[in-house]
């Protein structure tokens, strides 16, 4: 998710794609004359007027061409190499869409070099107005000093060192550095790491993007940069410390030859998506809620105070959706309700009461958190939360890039990975890199489709019984 806080430019795409649409039907109006013959479909008269229909046909199709060639996505730091290259490939496929359209009515008839002549001016036109556009926003940062972006660097070696040479030296780019913070010695520091918090603390409001070096920083200090970049709505990069691409479930930009790294937006988090699978959890855990929580919980109150003294549900603290921590429900299940670093349940826990080793082998005690889920902390499917601790712990043992990538989505009540015969105690490394590694393909591979298979199967091992559900 790219954040634009107090920024104007952004109001320069729609203008230059309602330029572009009337280019390309003024310049058609101008070269082309499709109305030779009355237009006939499985013979029902459609249109007298096929400019009208190549009017329609071209916004829908010029939409969808750039859309797909990502014609518009042109950034302070996109080079005039790129932006050619962008011009090119939208001339040729909209070139092969002109020519499917005359060449889909038998009637049409216009010559080839003059659609040909039509496309080139037309395109010439297009391609002066968007690259007029990026050099007067170059010139607007360099001599006016508007549309200025406000960063900071966190940590040091060789590309934080050239970034932090780009940006001083190519003022067009619009980048003002507000401070550098490293662990290092240099003299131009505003400090370490650590301050770096209270300072983004103090200025909330005027930092648009955060730069780190990722291998200069903890898992932890991870995680507190991505939340306060999605809290505060400011963009977060990443600086690896080599130029080989590491991995393709990052956006890669390049500042010059500096490769920067940016979470990539997953398709279970574009708005259709999100809105989808949002009322699809609102739907489910409703009924979860009234038609079985509603009764389940009044016997299970009974029952678990019978045994032990404390409250019918215990909530522990969970890493949430880009590391922000939430309050998980269960049905109690053991003697104490404090929760402490460590607790995994093992099968001769003493901790756990009678009603308590029933409700988890069942895995009745996880339905409480269906209020997670009409809350929004969770969804019905999605990767599982892990303790805050074990968070930290576990992030030793995964690729950086896979775990940060893994909490760009909601967790769930259940997910592939449970399914999959990889939940509840951690024993061996592989346990928590197999896990991850179907987290990683649900977040990738996610539908409707996929939600409904896994909770199926989740019913399905819930009936058969697991030896992990402890």
């Amino acid at each position: 998710m790219e954040f634009k806080r107090g920024r104007y430019s952004w109001v320069l795409r729609p203008i230059l794609i309602v330029y572009d649409l009337i280019i390309i039907n003024t310049f058609a109006f101008i070269f082309l004359d499709f109305n030779s013959e009355k237009l006939y479909f499985f013979s029902y008269e459609l249109l007298n007027d096929k400019n009208i229909l190549y009017l329609l046909y071209s916004i829908v199709f010029w939409l969808l061409s750039t859309y797909l060639l990502k014609f518009y996505k042109v950034y302070r730091y996109t080079s005039v190499i790129n932006i050619l290259s962008l011009i090119i490939k939208q001339f040729f496929a909209y070139t092969l869409l002109v020519y499917a359209f005359e060449g889909f009515f038998r009637s049409i008839n216009i010559e080839i070099t003059l659609t040909l002549k039509y496309l080139a001016y037309a395109f010439i036109a297009i391609s002066f107005v968007k690259l007029l556009s990026y050099y007067i926003l170059k010139s607007f940062r360099i001599y006016l000093k508007g549309n200025l972006r406000n960063i900071i660097l966190i940590g040091s070696g060789d590309n934080v060192h050239e970034l932090k040479k780009i940006f001083k030296e190519k003022k067009e780019l619009g980048y003002n550095i507000n401070a550098i913070f490293s662990d290092s010695e240099d003299d131009d520091t505003s400090g370490s790491i650590a301050d770096s918090f209270d300072y983004l603390e103090n200025n909330n409001d005027h930092i648009d993007e955060i730069y780190c070096s990722i291998y200069d920083l903890s898992e932890k200090e991870i995680n507190e940069y991505v939340r306060y970049a999605n809290l505060n709505h400011c963009n977060i990069k990443f600086i690896p410390n080599t130029k080989k691409l590491f991995t393709k479930r990052f956006k890669t930009d390049y500042y010059n030859y500096i490769p920067v790294l940016s979470i990539q937006e997953v398709a279970l988090n574009n708005e259709i998506n999100k809105f989808l699978k949002r009322t699809f959890d609102v739907v489910f855990s409703l009924l979860i809620i009234v038609f079985i929580l509603s009764w389940l919980s009044v016997i299970l109150f009974i029952l678990i105070k019978l045994e032990s003294k404390g409250p019918l549900f215990y909530k522990h603290k969970r890493t949430g959706i880009n590391y922000k921590a939430f309050y998980c429900y269960k049905y109690r299940s053991l003697t104490v309700t404090k929760e402490s670093r460590g607790t995994y349940v093992s099968p001769d826990d003493k901790r756990l009461t009678v009603i308590g080793k029933f409700i988890r082998r069942t895995s009745i005690d996880e339905l409480p958190q269906f209020i997670n889920v009409l809350k929004g902390d969770m969804s019905v499917v999605g990767p599982r939360p892990h303790m805050l601790s074990y968070t930290d712990d576990y992030s030793k043992k995964i690729n950086k890039y896979n775990f940060i990538y893994r909490h760009n989505v909601k967790p769930g009540v259940t997910g592939l990975a449970q399914i999959k015969g990889y939940r509840g105690e951690i024993k061996h490394d592989k346990d928590i890199i197999n896990r991850v590694k179907y987290d990683i393909f649900y977040i990738e591979n996610w539908s409707l489709l996929l939600d409904l298979k896994i909770i199926a199967q989740t019913i399905i091992n819930v009936i058969k019984g697991d030896e992990k559900a402890y």
